[in-house]
């Protein structure tokens, strides 16, 4: 007897079930974005994660502008 788990795509006998592959990508980068929409909510939470946040985002906007401005000057 073989071990290996059956997948959606195995149990389909034809190509009409192939159609609707696409939802699984679909479904996961949902899952993927409420997963990251999560840490970053629980992220902002806590103080230390807030600073360490804002520190980072004015650095880089920091850089940015800094890049911005001597290539334009």
């Amino acid at each position: 007897m073989d071990n290996k788990s059956e997948t959606f795509e195995d149990r389909e006998p034809s190509d009409t079930g192939r159609q609707w592959s696409g939802f699984a990508e679909i479904d996961q980068a949902i899952a993927e974005d409420r997963l990251t929409g999560y840490r970053l909510q629980k992220s902002w939470r806590d103080p230390i994660s807030r600073k360490l946040l804002v520190f980072c985002a004015v650095a880089v906007a920091g850089v940015f502008a800094y890049l911005v401005t001597t290539s334009l000057l």
